[in-house]
């Protein structure tokens, strides 16, 4: 009698337990801003008595390879704590050519219409826009099967592509502007981690409700621990992505680091190889490491490094709200409104983007007493209070139920 009760308990659970799809191209165990922003939006839907299934490629991302221990796989299923992740497969690449992206992106928008018409879909699905074509295929196949469209918008492709310098305008872009707008329209609710982001889609007189979700972290802030009071050396630290966009390739190339001031690398990207061959002084790549290791790692160091080689209209770099709440004043180096965001809330210095010579100029006046203007107790203070992704969340989770 008590096992029937129990039991009868556990599925009363599950019918009130909500279901949600999260459709993605980047999870982990890839590593990367992308890749931790959805893991903490599936995190904290879970937190909220979501059950979530996750879809994704079989990880790839930054390499442009299937990693260990999933080669040679069409499809695998895991369990987690928070629902089931599926990842399926994908023709994997990370080459400049923008055929080749698309035929990648193609290949899991493929596997995706098979996951669509074999598997059972929840009411609602998240949506990770962009890339564009992964997003337009997700969005249409919801539409299909009546499902109720949730868009995360974190850049606005293709016109962050025109800025970068990937795309030009013409049919192709015309045809990946024509699916941009249909993926906005077709949303039941957008979500935008900028300002900029949300005014974009105001302008084209898209009517969909908008909400501001920014690409807040979700890890325990460390406790302060004073530094080394040797300040003979001031150590920068960049981790990330090492791409064109981000633009260390060129920064490593052009600027020239003094005797009291270092730069140090972390990340992986296409750039990663020229990175390493850099024989300069005072330039030091470490590789790549998990994120909490890395954590840790950051935590040494004097001043975290954000740069772009444009700026980028809709773009606020997750490294902000990183690096402040590890205790790191920001030197930012990359315009638009993650600049408003730091100077806003004084959490570090800003350069104008792409202004090699005001890096410059900052690096050679760089000391001691400049340090002094930014406390890190201070900074995690601000950090902690102004950027909470759980409240942030339970906002959220309310404008979703409503939907």
């Amino acid at each position: 009698m008590q096992q029937l009760e129990l039991w009868i308990t556990f599925l009363k659970f599950m019918e009130n337990k909500k279901t949600i799809l999260v459709i993605s191209n980047y999870f982990p165990p890839e590593k990367g801003a992308a890749s931790n922003r959805m893991f903490s939006m599936v995190d904290g839907f879970s937190k909220q008595n979501y059950k979530v299934t996750v879809v994704c490629p079989l990880p790839n991302y930054p390499q442009g390879k299937i990693f260990e221990g999933f080669k040679g796989k069409l499809y695998q299923k895991e369990t987690t704590n928070f629902g089931e992740i599926y990842r399926l497969w994908l023709w994997p690449s990370n080459s400049s050519n923008k055929f080749v992206r698309l035929f990648s992106m193609i290949s899991f928008s493929i596997s995706l219409k098979l996951f669509f018409f074999l598997k059972r879909i929840p009411k609602k699905v998240v949506i990770q826009y962009s890339p564009v074509f992964v997003g337009f295929t997700a969005v249409f196949l919801s539409i299909l099967f009546r499902k109720k469209i949730i868009l995360n918008v974190s850049d606005l492709w293709p016109l962050a592509g025109l800025e970068m310098g990937l795309l030009k305008k013409g049919a192709y872009y015309s045809i990946l502007e024509k699916m941009e707008h249909f993926c906005y329209r077709k949303s039941d609710l957008i979500l935008g981690q900028s300002e900029e982001i949300l005014q974009h889609i105001k302008n084209l007189k898209i009517e969909q409700p908008l909400f501001l979700y920014r690409n807040f972290p979700d890890f325990i802030p460390p406790k302060i621990t004073k530094k080394n009071d040797d300040k003979n050396v001031i150590k920068i630290v960049y981790a990330g992505l090492l791409g064109v966009a981000q633009g260390l390739l060129k920064i490593c190339s052009e600027v020239e680091f003094t005797k009291e001031v270092q730069l140090h690398i972390y990340g992986n990207g296409p750039e990663t190889e020229k990175i390493k061959n850099i024989n300069k002084e005072n330039i030091f790549y470490h590789g790549e490491l998990d994120r909490e290791i890395l954590h840790k790692e950051l935590q040494k160091y004097d001043i975290g490094f954000v740069p772009l080689t444009n700026r980028i209209y809709g773009s606020v770099p997750s490294k902000i709200f990183e690096l402040s709440r590890l205790g790191l004043p920001v030197l930012y180096f990359a315009g638009g409104e993650g600049e408003t965001i730091v100077n806003y809330f004084c959490i570090g210095w800003t350069i104008p983007v792409n202004n090699n010579s005001a890096l410059q100029d900052f690096i050679t006046t760089l000391s001691s007493e400049k340090l002094k203007e930014f406390s890190n107790c201070n900074i995690q203070e601000k950090s902690v209070i102004n950027f909470d992704l759980n409240k942030q969340f339970e906002k959220l989770v309310n404008t979703f139920d409503k939907i």
